[in-house]
């Protein structure tokens, strides 16, 4: 992963006022079909993992679960997730992450990266 442009992608889409945080904005954002994309930090615990999953799964929304440490180091926003809103940006980061090793992906859409 080129974790450099990762990082300027969603710092990108921060400042471009594309992103949401905190757990009930993604999961709205999510649930209403509002979101391209979910970027999950590794470190959170698999309960919230699980619950991101579910309605990521339910929803048809793709995923992604970041290195520990990526979300915060890319936004400055502490957090565990961050809901990317539909858009160039959010298509830009998809590509990105997708592209990365598909052996990593799990059976229900996410990849792990």
């Amino acid at each position: 992963m080129d974790e450099q442009r990762v990082r300027g992608y969603m710092g990108l889409s921060v400042r471009a006022g594309m992103a949401v945080f905190g757990e009930d904005g993604c999961m709205k954002s999510v649930r209403r079909g509002k979101c391209a994309a979910l970027l999950l930090d590794a470190g959170a615990s698999e309960n919230t993992l699980s619950r991101y999953r579910k309605t990521c799964e339910h929803a048809g929304v793709p995923y992604f679960i970041l290195p520990e440490g990526l979300l915060w180091r890319a936004t400055g926003r502490p957090g565990m997730a961050m809901a990317l809103k539909p858009g160039g940006l959010a298509e830009q980061l998809i590509g990105l992450l997708s592209g990365q090793d598909r052996e990593k992906q799990d059976k229900v859409g996410g990849a792990v990266v």
